[in-house]
């Protein structure tokens, strides 16, 4: 089959692929990408046969050794409208500011000048190298995070819809630093309606002394602006009766920030980058005890947390390490827990809100509520990918999660007595970055839950039957959807979609403004697995395939989605629409070692 083709269903074929198709050597050399990674990236063959054999185990640790907070705190605002350099439209090179492309429609959300004060909310963070503990029976060891000025780590964000929020990175990384990752960044949040030019595209990276080729010049920070408006702005304008514009069906919750640096994102979101982007509206508010009758009242701060899970290896020494120049990567035996390996967190007799995130860089969970004993605890699921379901799932026994998927659950502490012990359980076996092998128990314990106290005051949150209305496609709209078809395969060693690797600089495909379209995602390898990330737009699953049968789309896969997990030999397809912002954006592999190893396509929106 021709890797390229393309289809309709109306028989008329879409031919989006660029003319360009630059090796991926002369794409290094062309465009000033670090030239380092090619040689190795272009000739590595190693097996993870031959690689499990290098690699012994990580050091063994002993467990619950550190508690993690009762609560998460949100990130404190800094007055950027006063700053001497006030956020504005267009890039303040001469500043400092790396060249990024004009923010779209600045003028239209705050007028023709930079910034002025209360409108918009205004964060600050640095990327920082600091010291960092993953457990007290290992060395403290230089990581990678964001650090904001009260030096809380790797912030949680609390934005609210209708509520712009500007975010300034600084990048204070060494551009002479030792061990993996690269120097430059690229902030994506995931999966934020955001413009293209503050998405995080992978070929935007910066540093004092680098400037990725999407951008005109380097720089040692960079403003993001997130409008926090619902997907459909331009469909459903602005009005008395829709305050914040755009498609209130649409909304997302629990979204996630990590650098995106092009070829480099697993090295340096292993290294420390990622953090929590939480948003809130009118249905989930945030208040439990709001008195808004449309609000969910669903558990809330303190008891809404975040827990984000990455996979890391370790040496004989206790210092972590990643072979970013392998395509099969390098398999974390050890699982971090907000940062930390196999901690405990108490909670209150009571219900909570457990925001889950595979923040990768390539194991997959399927996270079963344990107790000592090995019996499986119900809790609900609620959201999935940030996305709330239409209606609750009761009496779950696991959450799977893919590298990025996210995972909204409710637990009800309140039926345990005081000093009940349970374990986060991850079931699925893996022995190799491709993928997940079997169910197995009785499993890697990674965190340890302890009920160990009465809260302060009634829990009044409830976990309504409905949650967030959907709008799917309707049978029009699906007859005369254009099908594009992508193909995920193993190319000279490396990882390529539709037999062609990354360029950031040539677009594959182009969609108008306000249009559709179905897309076909096939995974024909029987050797590995790919949970496919689409940026910018969530997509709602219509079929799942397994060797061309069709099987039934889980229930936790009928809401709207913004990673799509492609096990081996299966094909789904899903319902994109394209609005509101035009530009560059990618869709990829997250499993990030895919990922950087040119698993990933440039789409544009054109106006």
């Amino acid at each position: 089959m021709k890797f390229d083709e393309y289809e309709s269903n109306q028989g008329n074929a879409i031919d989006s692929e660029s003319p360009c198709n630059e090796s991926r050597r002369a794409f290094f050399k062309t465009t000033g990408a670090t030239i380092l990674a090619a040689p190795a990236i272009l000739t590595s063959r190693k097996s993870m046969a031959q690689q499990a054999l290098e690699l012994p185990p990580s050091p063994p640790t002993r467990p619950w050794r550190k508690e993690l907070p009762e609560a998460i705190e949100p990130l404190e605002q800094t007055d950027l409208s006063n700053d001497p350099f006030p956020p504005q439209g267009n890039p303040n090179i001469a500043n400092g500011e790396c060249g990024r492309n004009d923010h779209q429609r600045w003028a239209h959300f705050f007028g023709d000048h930079p910034l002025l004060p209360d409108q918009a909310d205004t964060y600050e963070f640095r990327v920082q190298e600091i010291d960092h503990e993953f457990h007290p029976d290992y060395v403290k060891q230089r990581v990678w995070n964001y650090v904001a000025e009260n030096n809380a780590i790797n912030p949680t964000i609390h934005a609210r819809y209708g509520r712009p929020v500007i975010l300034r990175q600084h990048n204070d990384l060494p551009l002479d630093h030792s061990g993996f990752g690269t120097p430059e960044v690229s902030l994506h949040l995931h999966n934020l309606h955001t413009p293209s030019e503050s998405d995080g595209f992978p070929g935007d990276y910066f540093s004092a002394a680098k400037a990725g080729p999407t951008l005109t010049a380097p720089g040692r920070w960079k403003d993001h602006f997130y409008p926090n408006v619902y997907a459909g702005y331009d469909e459903f304008p602005k009005s008395a009766k829709n305050p914040v514009g755009g498609d209130y069906r649409e909304a997302l919750g629990t979204l996630w920030y990590h650098d995106h640096c092009l070829d480099f994102t697993a090295a340096n979101a292993t290294r420390g980058m990622a953090g929590f982007y939480i948003l809130y509206d009118e249905l989930d508010s945030g208040d439990e005890h709001d008195p808004n009758p449309k609000a969910l009242r669903l558990p809330s701060h303190d008891y809404d947390y975040t827990l984000a899970f990455q996979d890391k290896r370790f040496d004989a020494d206790t210092i972590q390490i990643h072979d970013q120049f392998d395509p099969e990567g390098t398999l974390g035996d050890k699982v971090t827990v907000n940062g930390v390996i196999e901690p405990v967190l108490k909670v209150a007799s009571r219900k909570y809100r457990l925001r889950f995130l595979n923040a990768g860089p390539t194991r997959f969970y399927r996270f079963h509520l344990m107790t000592p004993n090995n019996v499986s605890q119900p809790f609900t699921h609620i959201a999935n990918d940030g996305n709330l379901l239409p209606r609750r799932l009761l009496n779950r026994k696991n959450v799977q999660l893919g590298v990025a998927e996210r995972a909204d659950i409710v637990v009800d502490f309140s039926k345990y007595p005081l000093g009940t012990e349970l374990y986060l359980v991850n079931r699925w076996e893996q022995t190799s970055t491709r993928g997940p092998k079997r169910i197995k128990g009785p499993g890697m314990k990674v965190l340890k839950i302890i009920v160990d106290r009465v809260p302060d005051e009634p829990d009044v949150s409830q976990v309504p039957f409905k949650l967030r209305p959907i709008r799917r496609p309707t049978t029009a709209e699906l007859a005369i959807a254009p099908v594009r078809k992508w193909r995920f395969v193993r190319k000279n060693g490396m990882w390529a979609i539709n037999g062609k690797f990354m360029n950031a600089l040539s677009s594959r495909a182009n969609m108008a403004k306000g249009s559709f379209e179905i897309w076909e995602l096939d995974n024909p390898s029987g050797g590995w697995s790919h949970p496919v990330h689409i940026h910018f737009e969530e997509g709602l699953i219509l079929n799942r395939y397994v060797s061309d049968e069709e099987v039934r789309v889980p229930g936790f896969e009928k809401g709207r989605k913004d990673v799509y997990r492609l096990g081996p030999n299966e094909k789904i397809r899903l319902f994109m629409r394209f609005r509101d912002f035009t530009g560059k954006y990618v869709m990829h592999c997250h499993n990030m070692v895919h990922e950087d190893h040119a698993m990933m396509i440039r789409w544009d929106i054109v106006g």
